[in-house]
């Protein structure tokens, strides 16, 4: 049978080793076609490139990684899947596979992440698509652990069909010595940024910010993405980019507008 064609990208850029990882998992599933950022784009959320050009550098090397190809691209992480999807690819990849996340995307994060939004991009598309992230933001983390968990969540992906309109948020959690407990299907818990800004001023006298802030989290369910993963589990959330609150449809309706 042809091996499925498997887009990856990410947001932390082509030389992350959360990356490199993913491509050699997903090299053991598929044909893998890498377009990724050419540095470190976290926290784009959404964003695309409107106001500049975009370029897309073929890697002429073999990829160490097991990847038939790898393009790095000057734009954001929705910048790289609109390109390989218009531009550089021939046919429509079978999944797109996002990450792996130094840090964790559950619960809020999910608002911001480069990451998750590349996986959205690609489901916009019609293309079905996951997200992993691992909560370890060190560069040297080790992913190795999660390569048995990862593979078979994309494997069933690709067996069972992702339901219409549906991205997939998968979170792992750090662990030190032991595999992870399972895997668990979860709702995105309520929390929020207790932001701050750090406040200094250059040599110039030039006044600047750092933003700084708390994770806070207001749920204590134990259906959530916060609770699989501090009880050591793998969290799946299915999420959507259809934003309309339709529980709120009706209440609108009775205003007088």
């Amino acid at each position: 049978m042809k091996k499925p064609l498997i887009l990856v990208t990410n947001d932390d850029g082509i030389t992350a080793p959360g990356l490199r990882a993913l491509i050699r998992f997903m090299s053991e599933i598929g044909e893998v076609v890498v377009v990724a950022p050419d540095s470190p784009q976290s926290g784009m959320g959404h964003a695309i490139t409107v106001d500049d050009t975009l370029q897309a550098s073929k890697d002429d090397k073999e990829s160490p990684d097991g990847a038939l190809v790898e393009y790095s691209c000057s734009g954001t992480p929705a910048d790289c899947v609109k390109l390989a999807l218009q531009e550089i690819l021939d046919r429509k990849p079978d999944i797109c596979i996002s990450g792996i996340n130094h840090g964790s995307n559950a619960s809020i994060n999910v608002i911001y992440s480069g990451t998750m939004s590349a996986a959205i991009e690609a489901g916009i598309e019609g293309v079905p698509a996951i997200g992993f992230s691992l909560c370890d933001y060190s560069w040297n983390a080790n992913f190795e652990f999660a390569r048995e968990a990862i593979k078979s969540i994309v494997s069933e992906a690709l067996h069972n069909k992702m339901p219409k309109g549906v991205v997939l948020n998968v979170n792992i959690p750090k662990m030190e010595a032991d595999l992870p407990k399972g895997i668990k299907i979860c709702r995105q818990a309520r929390a929020n940024w207790k932001e701050k800004f750090d406040k200094r001023i250059n040599p110039r006298g030039k006044e600047y910010y750092w933003l700084t802030g708390e994770f806070e989290l207001l749920d204590k369910g134990e259906d959530t993405d916060e609770w699989a993963l501090a009880n050591g589990y793998i969290s799946v959330v299915p999420t959507q980019f259809d934003l309309t609150a339709h529980h709120a449809i009706q209440e609108l309706n009775s205003w007088s507008l």
